[in-house]
């Protein structure tokens, strides 16, 4: 007998779900587990959205699976432990499991798939901390629905065929320049390497932006900009580099946390002073940031929330495999420590 018709969103709230997982029960589409599928038909009957008979009730579809393909372990670092926690969430309330695969330098020399890669069985793949082009042109060429996190240097200059998410990055490294030229900074320098990856790049790309608004010039001489690798995390090396610079820069600009961490252990054993002689910025909001000598001035990036978006898309990716591929960006927050004025 029909009651009092609800919608689905108060439904999905009080099941805690989503209510487009709600909407998979009602109308048959995607992939919902037996016991979500069982909770929402009852608190539907419950609060009265209508009764199925048991020949009305939608069959569930079934599930399949997520692959996670990544260059480096995601639970090693913040961004990666809160991203892949709110993923697998949300990507398993979907009805889909979900498996990790650790690409090798090897594999992604070659081009190949890592072993017990089940591409007969996959039915999305989602792509992070991979930013090598002509692996991701692979990925693309398997025609499986996909979404990246972040990519190559310039991904976003690309028609790259898949669905790109990326926390914000020039407008948030902007913030933390002016800050910097705020506090009286005429010569600032950059630090890491711009083609290591797509936001690496825009990063630089808000520091240019700064400069420039501000009549200031980029001065590479006073940058370390060599290609990604060990020695950044190598004090005297990075000690070496700066007292080969022409100048002592006022404020260094850094690709992100690891790099401004390193870089002020350096500062600190020429005998500098952050912030009084050199002003230092990071990005990524790491927890190392809030507790180092003095407190680092970064941007927390909205780990979790990257996280949902990333499923969300790629559940949408396999639902709807013909619509408009979407680039989406997720706001960022300057986080003000004392490192700089």
């Amino acid at each position: 007998m029909a009651m009092r018709r609800v919608t689905m969103q108060e439904i999905a709230a009080a099941c805690g779900l989503s209510r487009n997982t709600v909407s998979k029960v009602f109308n048959g589409r995607g992939s919902v587990p037996d016991t979500t599928r069982n909770l929402v038909l009852a608190k539907a009957r419950e609060l009265g959205y209508f009764s199925f008979t048991e020949e009305e009730r939608p069959e569930p579809k079934p599930s399949g699976t997520i692959a996670l393909l990544t260059q480096h372990k995601l639970l090693s670092h913040n961004f990666g432990a809160f991203f892949i926690t709110s993923f697998t969430d949300q990507i398993s309330r979907s009805g889909y499991t979900m498996k990790m695969f650790e690409v090798s330098p090897s594999e992604i020399a070659a081009r190949q798939l890592p072993p017990n890669f089940d591409l007969e069985h996959t039915v999305g793949i989602l792509g992070i901390e991979l930013f090598d082009k002509n692996y991701l042109d692979m990925i693309f060429s398997l025609n499986k629905p996909t979404v990246f996190v972040d990519g190559y240097a310039r991904a976003n200059h690309l028609p790259i065929k898949c669905d790109f998410v990326s926390m914000e990055n020039i407008a948030s490294e902007e913030a933390l320049v002016n800050r910097m030229i705020a506090g009286g900074a005429k010569r600032i320098g950059f630090i890491g390497d711009i083609e290591h990856c797509n936001s690496f790049y825009e990063r630089w790309e808000g520091y240019c932006a700064a400069l420039e608004n501000a009549g200031l010039t980029v001065d590479k001489d006073v940058c370390i900009l060599e290609k990604d690798s060990d020695l950044y995390g190598n004090i005297e090396w990075l000690r070496r580099r700066l007292e080969a610079m022409p100048c002592m820069p006022d404020a260094f600009a850094c690709a992100n946390d690891f790099l401004a961490i390193h870089l002020m252990s350096a500062l600190k054993k020429m005998g500098l002073s952050i912030p009084e002689d050199v002003m230092v910025t990071g990005f990524d909001g790491s927890l190392e940031a809030a507790v180092i000598d003095p407190p680092l001035t970064t941007v927390e990036i909205a780990s979790s929330e990257i996280g949902k978006l990333a499923a969300f898309l790629l559940d949408k990716r396999i639902e709807l495999p013909d619509f408009s591929y979407h680039w989406t960006y997720v706001k960022s927050e300057p986080v003000w420590g004392q490192s700089t004025l």
